[in-house]
């Protein structure tokens, strides 16, 4: 896929592998947009990059949705759309009542799952205008094996997963110029996991490969040791679930 002179839209941009990826498609001379909720990282992001387009947006509510696609028709449209924005809430233990399991997994879902078929369905007609389009949909290596730590975030990237796989082949079918990339990531240093003192990888090198993968029209693209687990789950079960899920894990579940 060429790159050069494409414009993008990348939610939750603001900050992590969003902000890295804005400032890596920038030295493409692309057209970066990014979005956010936070005002204030937006700004900053901003002064940083100030060659960026900032518009804040949460992608879990509709209005949103429907502002942000208003404004990017009024900006000229976008080539690519890069699902970014994900969520997940602190480890809770399923085998406990606790009124906050189903309030976590409908804020993750909203967010990792909806959010991206909202947008989606919104962006499709203008991406399908244009003579080589693309929607990014980022999954996780979770998809494969479940965390014990991130169960309802696990499976939000599952459902994403197989939405991704669904829609490639529905647009395939139908002659459509928009290419549909999964993008799944091992653990990245990130906010979302600062605490968790595991091997990560770092946004720079995630995007890196991202973008080496667009190029060569790769349409899942497998970063760090989320390759091998994809082959270790199919082979070797109960040895990937145990990897995933040391039993040092546990003691956050206690």
């Amino acid at each position: 896929m060429e790159l050069k002179n494409k414009t993008i839209l990348i939610t939750g941009g603001s900050a992590g592998i969003g902000l890295e990826a804005a400032k890596q498609f920038l030295t493409l001379d692309m057209q970066v947009i990014i979005t956010g909720r936070d005002q204030n990282k937006l700004n900053q992001a901003k002064t940083r990059f100030p060659k960026i387009i900032a518009l804040k947006s949460d992608v879990s509510k509709e209005e949103d949705a429907k502002a942000l696609f208003i404004e990017i028709e009024k900006l000229g449209g976008i080539d690519i759309l890069y699902n970014n924005a994900g969520v997940g809430v602190m480890p809770l233990n399923l085998g406990k009542a606790n009124d906050k399991h189903a309030e976590g997994a409908a804020y993750e879902m909203n967010i990792n799952y909806i959010g991206v078929i909202r947008l989606n369905n919104l962006f499709l007609p203008m991406l399908q205008a244009r003579k080589e389009s693309a929607i990014i949909n980022t999954t996780s290596v979770l998809s494969y094996v479940p965390s014990i730590l991130e169960a309802t975030y696990s499976a939000t990237k599952t459902a994403l997963a197989f939405y991704t796989k669904s829609l490639r082949a529905h647009l395939r079918i139908a002659k459509s110029p928009v290419k549909v990339f999964e993008l799944l990531p091992p653990a990245v240093e990130t906010e979302l996991i600062a605490h968790r003192k595991i091997k990560k990888m770092s946004p720079e090198k995630l995007i890196q490969g991202l973008i080496k993968g667009l190029k060569k029209d790769q349409y899942t693209i497998k970063m760090g040791y989320t390759n091998t687990f994809y082959f270790l789950n199919r082979l070797f079960p109960s040895l990937a679930f145990a990897l995933v899920n040391p039993k040092s894990a546990e003691q956050f579940l206690k």
